[in-house]
């Protein structure tokens, strides 16, 4: 019995040892390009092409390319950040304008986002705690003066908004990363007396706001709704003619390490992700040091979400902000949490830069470290909401609610490069372009495709070189125009 046993461990140890050595020799083989066809999908200005199939292709021996060629450098041994997830915003504004469209209609909208195959595959979802200026007027959960919370109840949202995330998460496969994100405490916590208009919270309300967020997860997570995080404050530095609420930096680390931390993890909640700042890359250093800096602050804390609105002020987008956070704080993660093209202009539905913004941003963001990235409003009118201070804005999609059609935009196809082809838990691969004109990034997803995606911001049609370790391929990019290559 005993010889038995030994040779019963000595055939378990070899078949070990085998399958680690399989393991590792799968693991230094890496991604192979031996015998894989590419498939090109194109989105262009000028055409009718949206995420449209226009090209298969095969690799080839590649040797040294000549500077007089424009080249993609993808390096598949390089891997960096874990992808989490593209998505969109859900508010009030997106529930009520789904509300009155036809059934057809509200399923072509579910499908259009949310379905991988008929869509463009949304995997991450942000909504509201109670309003903000995409809502058709100032509302909490709560009766005004109630700092026991006694009379608290999501009832206000069980109309319009309820429905339309359990119809996005069943579109999802069941599944959607949720995080949600407060405008401003109730008037009455409040140093203005008003949700409007900034303002600071009163030290003697933290207790009672911190557990209000605790409230509000627990009861979207009875109604079958999985809360996967949530953000402090949208935009605390933002004095705003809507829901807003000012903390300086000392003043959110103080609120996070004192009681929102403690109370999320007294309420059973300590598994939920906190994401700090979610506002402007302008100042996200600041708020990063100041924050990440201090151990007690920084233990309850995640990561950092961002937006894209330091434009307002006539300068570029400061995506280096985003690759500076990143290596001064390599544990911590980077969400971009809202971004949308401002100031609604029927005439402009089709307004190629608009879409062009969006590449730019989630191109250049990824690169610098960040593993999602949140759109604002998946649904507005065709006046560009509603919105009850009349900040009217952009969505991928509008409805126009007197004809009940759909309109997509542009915008919609260039963030659908990015959704619908890389999934989450897919890695970023090193990347990198020869010529300014474009604009690369790749993703190894878990099924093993490669999802190289490639935008042209020229006036001309540009042919480039994709280089995979010491293999290429040739292909050709109309003007003004993002591809996705699977392989």
């Amino acid at each position: 019995m005993k010889n038995y046993s030994l040779k019963v461990i000595a055939l378990f140890c070899s078949f070990t040892a085998f399958a680690q050595q399989h393991s590792l020799k799968k693991e230094q083989q890496g991604f192979i390009t031996n015998g894989k066809k590419i498939t090109v999908y194109t989105t262009a200005d000028s055409t009718d092409l949206r995420l449209t199939p226009t090209d298969n292709l095969v690799f080839m021996p590649a040797g040294q390319p000549f500077e007089t060629e424009i080249s993609v450098f993808v390096e598949p041994s390089k891997t960096f950040q874990k992808f989490m997830g593209i998505g969109g915003a859900i508010t009030d504004a997106s529930a009520e304008v789904y509300a009155k469209l036809s059934k057809d209609k509200q399923q072509e909208l579910m499908n259009a986002y949310y379905d991988k195959d008929k869509g463009i595959g949304y995997s991450l979802l942000r909504t509201t705690i109670h309003s903000s200026d995409f809502s058709s007027g100032s509302y909490t959960y709560i009766k005004e003066g109630d700092t026991a919370l006694k009379t608290f109840s999501i009832e206000h949202d069980r109309q319009f908004r309820i429905p339309m995330l359990k119809e996005a998460i069943k579109t999802a496969g069941g599944k959607l990363l949720t995080y949600v994100s407060p405008w401003s405490p109730p008037a009455f916590m409040k140093s203005t007396n008003n949700m409007l208009k900034g303002g600071i919270l009163l030290p003697e309300f933290y207790q009672a706001w911190a557990s209000y967020y605790a409230k509000f997860i627990k009861a979207y997570e009875k109604e079958g709704m999985p809360i996967w995080g949530l953000t402090i404050q949208n935009e605390p530095m933002a004095v705003q003619t809507w829901e807003s609420c000012v903390y300086t930096a000392e003043a959110e680390r103080d609120f996070l390490k004192n009681f929102l931390g403690p109370i999320m993890a007294k309420e059973g909640l300590g598994n939920k992700k906190i994401v700090v700042w979610d506002h402007n890359r302008d100042l996200m250093n600041q708020r990063a040091n100041t924050i990440f800096s201090d151990p007690e602050a920084s233990k309850y804390a995640w990561g950092m979400g961002f937006h894209w609105y330091e434009t307002w002020a006539g300068g570029a987008q400061m995506f280096d902000n985003v690759r500076k956070v990143h290596e001064a704080y390599p544990d911590k993660k980077l969400l971009f949490t809202e971004g949308c093209i401002e100031k609604f202009d029927a005439k402009k539905y089709q307004f190629w830069p608009n879409a062009e913004r969006y590449g730019i941003s989630m191109i250049n963001d990824f690169n610098n470290g960040t593993v999602g990235w949140t759109d604002w409003n998946i649904l507005l009118d065709q006046n560009g909401g509603p919105n009850h201070v009349g900040n009217f804005c952009f969505a991928p999609i509008h409805a126009d609610t007197n004809t009940g059609e759909l309109i997509y935009t542009p915008s919609y196809y260039y963030i659908g490069h990015f959704s619908k082809f890389i999934r989450p838990d897919a890695k970023r691969v090193s990347t990198a372009v020869s010529r300014s004109s474009l604009l690369s990034t790749s993703f190894l997803n878990t099924d093993g495709k490669m999802v190289t995606i490639v935008m042209n911001q020229s006036d001309k049609k540009v042919t480039y070189n994709l280089f995979v370790a010491s293999e290429k391929t040739v292909v050709q990019i109309p003007a003004h125009a993002i591809q996705t290559l699977v392989y």
